[in-house]
């Protein structure tokens, strides 16, 4: 037994005790700017979460900053909370962080402002103290439309979905008035907060549903399903969902399943709203719902885009000097998936379109040291595919069950040409590492 149980070798424990005895020395217990460092980036990550970057975006930029600061970093993100690693070059131990987060939206504005101060403080214009307070100062920050953007990008948006689908004039109307009342919701749950936030996606669905089946009753006319999914598009987590593909083809396994399943549960609850609200109404009449989508004519798909282009600008709280490049790169990416389904697909046109607004997005954020998000969330928004899986849902809920079934297998099919763009377009013209 003595010879199999030996002492450490007096060689290894002086080395030892003397990494002991460096890690533990004040020296670095003691080291404010290691400190300074580490509780900066944690504010960072935690407040550029809520302005809405992706998780692979938020990881690699705060990997880039801890490398600037001096400093070795590991960052794991998902739609709940980030988790932040620090060491200094050459030590084995790490100093770990786990901060909860809320699901946040998307705020340009905000994300342009700590762009250019993370830029600043590499440039050494500024201090860690001083960027830790303008980290506050951002997040203090009114947004720059002011509470008035958000009834009309409600309505802008709406009007623009609902001209995109054909929808009458009847049908824009009560989409516009019908999208107040939920941006009115969706205003009184972000005060509330609490549960009521937790069922906004149910309540303003079915709110949304039974105004429109009772607007029916009286005007046989109306689409329902039009002004219905344009009435809460905005709400509709059709971008998240295509984020949570992207993000597993990127291999963040993780980050990507959490937001996939979380868009596709916030979807179930909206579905399920309507679905009871135009439900409850038919009991007091008969109704035939109308689920059919015919394309509109191109003078009024330009007007129904550009209506929803502002609105999302309104919506995202982008700044009026950026709204020109999210109007080039949106009417860029949605004229190239025109043109190219006629030729080919509509998959291959979604495909040529993430890929063309990625490499806008891409050489845009190279020429102005901008984040990339800025000009490429409200572009891959107009593609995405959740207006399809709630149309399918709705549809297979009216006794269509197979064409629901592929409308709603379609939204992935969707999903995953943009990802796959996305993918190319990044092989094409690699990214800056930006938000």
């Amino acid at each position: 037994m003595s010879d199999l149980i030996t002492e450490p070798s007096s060689e290894l424990n002086s080395g030892l005790g003397q990494e002991l005895n460096q890690e533990l020395s004040p020296k670095h217990i003691y080291d404010q700017k290691y400190d300074a460092a580490c509780q900066f980036i944690i504010k960072l990550g935690t407040a550029v979460h809520h302005y809405g970057p992706s998780a692979a975006r938020l990881e690699s930029y705060l990997t880039a900053v801890c490398t600037t600061l001096g400093y070795e970093g590991v960052f794991r993100s998902t739609p709940s909370e980030i988790t932040f690693a620090f060491s200094k070059q050459d030590q084995w131990w790490q100093r770990t962080h786990i901060a909860v987060v809320p699901v946040g939206g998307y705020n340009m504005a905000k994300l342009a402002e700590v762009g250019n101060l993370v830029e600043e403080l590499v440039a050494d214009k500024i201090t860690l103290i001083e960027a830790s307070k303008r980290l506050d100062e951002i997040e203090a920050m009114p947004d720059p439309w002011g509470l008035w953007s958000y009834p009309v990008s409600f309505a802008l948006v709406a009007f623009g979905f609902s001209g995109m689908l054909e929808g009458s004039l009847l049908d824009n109307i009560v989409s516009v008035c019908l999208s107040l009342v939920v941006c009115a919701l969706f205003l009184l749950a972000e005060k509330m907060k609490g549960r009521f936030l937790d069922a906004l996606p149910f309540t303003s669905a079915f709110v949304a549903g039974s105004c429109a089946a009772t607007v029916k009753l009286w005007l046989p006319e109306l689409n329902e399903s039009i002004v219905i999914l344009a009435a809460i598009i905005v709400l509709i987590p059709g971008f998240i969902i295509s984020a949570g593909i992207v993000e597993i083809v990127e291999n963040y396994i993780i980050a990507g399943t959490a937001r996939l399943f979380g868009g596709l549960v916030y979807l179930i609850k909206q579905f399920t709203g309507a679905w009871l609200g135009i439900s409850f109404i038919s009991l007091f009449g008969d109704m035939e719902l109308n689920t059919s989508l015919d394309p509109n004519s191109t003078s009024i798909i330009l007007l129904s885009i550009t209506c929803l282009i502002v609105g999302l600008c309104l919506a995202y709280q982008t700044l009026l000097r950026d709204c020109v490049w999210v109007l080039i790169n949106c009417a860029l990416a949605y004229g190239i998936v025109l043109s190219t389904s006629e030729l080919l697909s509509a998959d291959i046109g979604i495909l040529f379109g993430a890929t063309v607004a990625s490499m806008f997005a891409n050489l845009w954020a190279r020429m102005t040291n901008r984040p990339t998000s800025i000009v490429l969330i409200p572009a891959i928004t107009i593609l995405v595919s959740g207006s399809i899986g709630f149309r399918g849902l709705l549809t297979a809920a009216t006794q269509q069950a197979d064409q629901g079934m592929q409308m709603f297998l379609q939204m992935f099919i969707v999903a995953l040409a943009i990802a796959a763009g996305l993918l190319i377009a990044n092989i094409i013209l690699r990214p800056k590492i930006s938000l």
